[in-house]
């Protein structure tokens, strides 16, 4: 095996009003806001060691998700964080490889790469912080 999964770094939930969003998920669920990207409609919510992100869907309409898919992918942080060697495992099993990209996780900003699981569910594996 290229690498083990050491923990779950994030998830991604489309919502569809923010601020009912982040009610729920601070007020009942006790989240604290870790982050914003204003550009992509991102609130990141700190949840113990790990991140809940909240994306905003594109006009805000209940209706433009399928039914029960609104999540938007999770993420695994995994170690090794060796792209040759993932990009090689993953390839033997006839899986598609993203490009290698730094990104914000639940430990700051490291690499990660998205993959699709068979039934077409995104999933983020992501590096340790500063590994290139």
């Amino acid at each position: 095996m290229a690498f083990a999964i050491k923990t779950l770094d994030h998830v991604v939930v489309c919502v569809s009003d923010m601020e009912r969003a982040l009610k729920f998920y601070t007020e009942v669920l006790g989240c604290s806001e870790e982050r914003r990207v204003e550009s992509i409609g991102l609130v990141q919510l700190r949840a113990g060691a790990s991140l809940i992100d909240l994306l905003q869907t594109d006009d805000g309409a209940e209706g433009d998700l399928p039914a029960g898919r609104n999540m938007d992918h999770f993420c695994v942080r995994i170690e090794p964080f060796d792209p040759p060697s993932l990009r090689s495992h993953l390839q033997s099993h006839g899986i598609d490889v993203g490009e290698v990209v730094e990104r914000y996780g639940a430990e700051g900003s490291g690499p990660s790469l998205y993959i699709q699981d068979p039934d077409g569910n995104t999933i983020e594996l992501k590096g340790p912080p500063g590994v290139e």
